[in-house]
């Protein structure tokens, strides 16, 4: 490469951008530690709250801590009248995305502490989004509905109020550890585009609510946050499992991407994927109606996009891809996964946010202008 070229990584595919304790990502491996944890150790045997204490305050809890900790998330859950509001007003009519962004947004304006750029404060505002972003989201969900919101019920776990919010009933045991695992899962994973667009934001010492807003806007993108809905979509235009396998054929022979395959890293499983795959197949064995005919196509169009794209093109299933049937047999509508993925992330966006604040540096790139120079300006009376 002379003196006149650029090397350009677009995407900025491959670029470094800062040292982290929080997430390592091997993707060839199909592995992922959350602060040097193996993802299947705390999908197995912890739970949110444990994992978002883990990803906020850089080690495990102990009993006391975890306990306390806890105890603060179900003091902020709760949301004011005027944020009830925004939320109703929007609901019906906007994208949830929207309404989630909209309404993170308006919380900076009630937080006593939002000019305080302090550690202790930024951690004490990180714990606040994460009690309410959950209340939010469940919020939403009544109000498209229709319904009245729902206060929290603080005698219950993290997940469990969300889904008792969210539906007005108590869920059983194996519904609130899904929806558990699901936060657990979606906590964090490395510098992906909303994480990067968050600490982005975070780096021009915007506020805390500022830099997760912007997470929020980047997860709102089809590309990033809403693959799951869309790999339930697909799901739902083939109908009949039967017919799985001409519709990926068709897919591929016209060049269509099959949802929830593939990944920017993972050149293997997905681990989530595989956690995932264990609920997959013991709620489709005992599931009737949808749920049973979503899981059949899934296992069938899983078998031949491995057969066909896996060990010869990486393209192995991800974690979008068995999100969707599962949350519906939980009664989680399908506009609301994207913002329950945000309500989970939200840990590990400000997790990166606290930890990169301390050296703080403003993001700024470079561009490789290609365009001409020194062009004459002609009055727009003389323009032809």
């Amino acid at each position: 490469m002379n003196g006149n070229e650029v090397k350009i990584s677009i995407g900025l595919e491959g670029i470094y951008i800062a040292e982290t304790k929080v997430c390592k990502i091997d993707g060839i491996a199909g592995k992922l530690w959350y602060r040097g944890y193996p993802i299947e150790s705390l999908a197995a045997d912890s739970s949110f709250e444990e994992v978002a204490y883990l990803l906020l305050y850089g080690s495990l809890p102990k009993k006391t801590e975890l306990d306390s900790f806890a105890e603060q998330l179900k003091k902020e859950r709760d949301i004011s009248d005027n944020i009830k509001m925004i939320i109703k007003s929007l609901a019906q009519k906007s994208h949830p995305m929207d309404v989630l962004r909209t309404a993170v947004s308006a919380l900076s304006s009630e937080d006593p502490e939002l000019t305080d750029n302090s550690p202790e404060a930024n951690l004490r505002k990180a714990v606040r989004l994460t009690a309410k972003m959950t209340t939010i989201v469940a919020a939403i969900g009544r109000m498209r509905a229709g319904k009245d919101y729902i206060k929290p019920d603080n005698s219950l776990g993290h997940a469990e109020n969300f889904m008792y919010m969210l539906s007005g009933s108590k869920p059983n045991k194996e519904v609130a550890k899904f929806i558990d695992l699901m936060l657990v899962l979606h906590a964090e994973h490395g510098t992906n585009a909303s994480t990067f667009s968050t600490m982005v934001t975070g780096s021009t010492l915007a506020d805390l609510y500022a830099a997760i807003t912007s997470g929020i806007c980047a997860l709102k993108g089809p590309l990033h946050g809403g693959a799951d809905e869309a790999a339930l979509k697909m799901m739902r235009t083939i109908g009949d499992p039967a017919n799985t396998e001409k519709y990926i054929e068709d897919a591929l022979a016209g060049k269509q991407k099959i949802m929830g395959f593939g990944h920017r890293v993972y050149k293997t499983y997905d681990p989530r994927a595989k956690i995932l795959r264990s609920w997959f197949t013991d709620i489709g064995s005992k599931s009737s109606g949808e749920v049973k005919t979503l899981t059949e196509t899934a296992l069938r169009a899983e078998k031949m996009m491995i057969e066909r794209l896996g060990a010869s093109h990486g393209i192995w299933p991800n974690i979008d891809f068995f999100s969707g049937p599962l949350y519906i047999w939980a009664g989680v509508p399908a506009e609301l996964f994207t913002p329950i993925f945000a309500a989970a992330r939200v840990t590990g966006w400000s997790a990166h946010m606290l930890e990169y604040w301390p050296n703080n540096k403003i993001f700024r790139p470079l561009d490789h202008y290609t365009g001409q120079l020194d062009l004459k300006y002609i009055n727009i009376n003389d323009r032809k």
